[in-house]
């Protein structure tokens, strides 16, 4: 078994109805389907039964939240890439599982680009193909479009479950910045995201940003120092750069613009 497709869901029927049928719907059948369900109260577990026979595991049970529930699909995948296409992802066509077959060689990593649907617009978020640590310290690949190998978690361990938001963007700067994990960029569009979860929710931007400072000073602090010194002199310079006298002495030539 090559690919474990890994959804999580709670009391997300709706969502989850249309993602088991994305999968479903993949020309490649190289795949497992694994679902872990939060004990939903909102029919989602009938929605598991009359789909039962599409997965090769399926709970639905209590959960510490959702990257305790991922941690348990990653426990049950037997696949040597893992992708989370939890309640509401899509994959972008019939033959995205086919494309990600014809595109992986054997690196850690292999990401794609994503469709991105908020209320009525639709974008295309073009991924970066080369990775960087100021990049990564800011966001990551979107998981709905990442294949990682399953043995990294073997190696690193599982997400960090003490985390409420930015486990998986953890685990992927440390395995790349800190274990030099290997990785791919495709330039393809693999899944289609609704931004309506938990990280794209304004009101978690606190947190968010929270915990990311807690993991990069734990496991990068002399690089965040640095950084930090860099956006500060970066700051500096941009308020220079717009006073007014230095912009009149730009416009009369005595000093070059920068």
């Amino acid at each position: 078994m090559v690919l474990s497709i890994i959804t999580v869901n709670y009391n997300d029927k709706v969502g989850l109805e249309r993602t088991i049928s994305s999968v479903s719907q993949q020309t490649s059948l190289d795949y497992e389907h694994i679902i872990i369900d939060g004990n939903s109260t909102d029919g989602s577990k009938d929605v598991i039964g009359r789909y039962k026979d599409n997965f090769s595991y399926s709970v639905s049970e209590p959960d510490h939240g959702i990257y305790h529930a991922m941690n348990k699909g990653i426990h049950k995948a037997q696949g040597a890439y893992i992708i989370f296409m939890n309640s509401g992802d899509l994959f972008y066509s019939n033959d995205s599982v086919e494309v990600f077959h014809n595109n992986r060689g054997d690196e850690d990593f292999i990401y794609f680009d994503v469709q991105l649907v908020k209320n009525d617009s639709t974008t295309i978020f073009k991924t970066d193909e080369a990775l960087s640590f100021s990049m990564l310290r800011e966001r990551m690949p979107f998981h709905q479009a990442t294949f990682i190998k399953k043995e990294l978690f073997e190696k690193y361990g599982g997400y960090d479950e003490d985390l409420k938001i930015v486990s998986d963007w953890k685990f992927f700067i440390v395995a790349i910045v800190k274990h030099n994990a290997s990785y791919k960029y495709v330039n393809h569009i693999m899944s289609t995201h609704y931004q309506d979860g938990i990280s794209a929710d304004p009101k978690n931007a606190t947190i968010i940003k929270k915990e990311r400072e807690t993991v990069l000073k734990e496991h990068f602090k002399f690089l965040l120092e640095e950084y930090e010194q860099v956006d500060r002199l970066k700051e500096k310079l941009q308020l220079l750069r717009n006073s007014r006298k230095m912009m009149w002495l730009i416009k009369l030539g005595w000093i070059n613009d920068f």
